[in-house]
């Protein structure tokens, strides 16, 4: 586990997959832990004035990429906040670099048939505008869990789980290394 001594502030950034629940935990996780909450997808559409199906769009997926480090650049540095980030922030070495030095990390993991249920209906991810969305998604699994998991300073399985129970072990694991 990469825990870093130089944290100095009370920062907690969520990684995972798309549709593991990172927004929908972060938002109670924060109201309990008592800190901002941000979701960097959010905030993203929030500084283009758009959406990112239409950021994709017109500047296709470097272009996202660009506007996400930037803004987790600027959103890591703030103090106090819990922050859910985009499935793919963890691609870029930069973007990782932030998320490991300025906070503490829980990657909130979960089983390719469960995010696949959890994102059939979804129309807003441009990467699963496909005709084979579960593939898609199980190469994504392939190649970003690694860094997930390398990242990770707590690691929780998000099954079928309800939100307050996933809460209950994140603040369980916190207490068990003085974090809350």
């Amino acid at each position: 586990m990469p825990m870093s001594n130089q944290r100095t502030k009370r920062n907690i950034f969520l990684v995972g997959p798309m549709g593991v629940g990172k927004t929908t935990v972060g938002r109670a996780l924060a109201q309990q832990l008592h800190l901002e909450f941000i979701d960097s997808d959010q905030e993203i559409e929030r500084r283009a004035g758009a959406n990112i199906a239409w950021i994709f769009d017109v500047e296709g997926e470097s272009g996202f990429r660009e506007r996400e480090t930037a803004v987790l650049d600027d959103l890591t540095q703030l103090e106090d906040v819990l922050i859910a980030t985009g499935g793919g922030s963890v691609l870029r070495p930069e973007n990782r670099e932030f998320l490991r030095t300025r906070g503490l990390v829980i990657f909130l993991d979960t089983s390719l048939d469960m995010q696949i249920k959890r994102t059939a209906k979804d129309k807003k991810r441009p990467l699963l505008q496909t005709d084979n969305p579960a593939a898609v998604l199980r190469e994504l699994k392939t190649f970003r869990d690694p860094l997930y998991n390398e990242l990770a300073d707590i690691k929780v399985a998000v099954g079928d789980s309800s939100g307050r129970r996933i809460i209950t072990s994140i603040v369980r694991k916190l207490g068990k290394i003085n974090y809350v």
